[in-house]
């Protein structure tokens, strides 16, 4: 998470290869580490969403939905290719997917530390599409007071995998999406650069900072910080935030939906409209 946040997760689980996957989306994609990456484990996402049944015939009038308001911007995997704020700026926030990622880390720097929990959350409308989750391995040692904090030990991180075999699973996951995260130069500062380590174009996603969008939002009189914890418990969110990637992406995901609903009533609908508010949109 990003660390100015650091004050159960419940569905499916699965064990791959000695580390953990939930709810992810795209069944039975596989990625691979690229060289210069280290001797990295398969990642592989074989978890259908909770309660499929009930939600199959939903997701499928949603994707003709965004077909047709998508059509003739073009297309890729049956998703619109996105990953600039020129094709995302007027469509309505409401209608747009959000891929809302969060971290943990070894510290606070990229230079001096490492990912070993990333988690994932696609959202639009307000309902969940899909997840991602997976340990990784940093390749040293987590401090005490960080295991302490975050529960993962150098003994759970052990077999899980390296850095390259799980970013090009998180980078397909969110393809076509708006990225989400709370102080998202933290979390955007640690991607980018596992991307370069690992030999991986960065795609150059849209980033939507729930931080500093709550900071425009909120009334001070009503929250006495921007915290993902402060935050999610005054929005009643469905899972409160523990230092653990894919809960607290959850926690964020809820907590974005609530500021968006806000953001409707003062008459702001599409991105183009929040890039007057400075550092909320990049």
């Amino acid at each position: 998470m990003g660390r100015e946040r650091r004050d159960g997760r419940g569905g499916e689980e699965m064990s791959v290869g000695g580390f953990t996957l939930v709810s992810v989306i795209s069944p039975g994609a596989a990625t691979c580490a690229p060289s210069g990456c280290g001797d990295a484990r398969l990642a592989r996402g074989t978890v259908a969403l909770a309660e499929r049944e009930r939600l199959a015939e939903r997701e499928r009038l949603v994707e003709l939905d965004r077909r047709e308001e998508l059509d003739g911007r073009g297309k890729l995997d049956g998703r619109a290719e996105l990953d600039g704020r020129g094709e995302l700026a007027e469509v309505e926030l409401s209608r747009l997917e959000f891929a809302v990622v969060d971290l943990e880390t070894t510290g606070w720097s990229p230079g001096a530390a490492a990912i070993t929990e990333i988690g994932a959350v696609r959202v639009r409308g307000g309902l969940r599409q899909g997840e991602f989750a997976s340990l990784v391995n940093p390749g040293m040692p987590v401090p005490p007071g960080i295991a302490d904090l975050t529960g993962i030990t150098d003994w759970m991180l052990a077999a899980a995998p390296r850095l390259g075999a799980v970013l090009p699973g998180l980078l397909d996951f969110a393809r076509g999406c708006v990225l989400v995260a709370h102080n998202a130069p933290f979390d955007l500062g640690f991607l980018v650069a596992g991307c370069g380590d690992c030999g991986l174009a960065w795609p150059g996603f849209t980033v939507l900072d729930t931080v500093m969008l709550a900071r425009q939002v909120m009334d001070p009189d009503e929250v006495p910080d921007c915290k993902l914890g402060t935050l999610a418990g005054f929005f009643h969110a469905r899972t409160a935030p523990n230092h653990r990637a894919l809960a607290d992406a959850r926690a964020t995901a809820d907590v974005l939906g609530w500021l968006i609903r806000r953001l409707a009533h003062r008459g702001i609908h599409t991105l183009n409209q929040l890039s007057t508010w400075p550092k909320v949109v990049a």
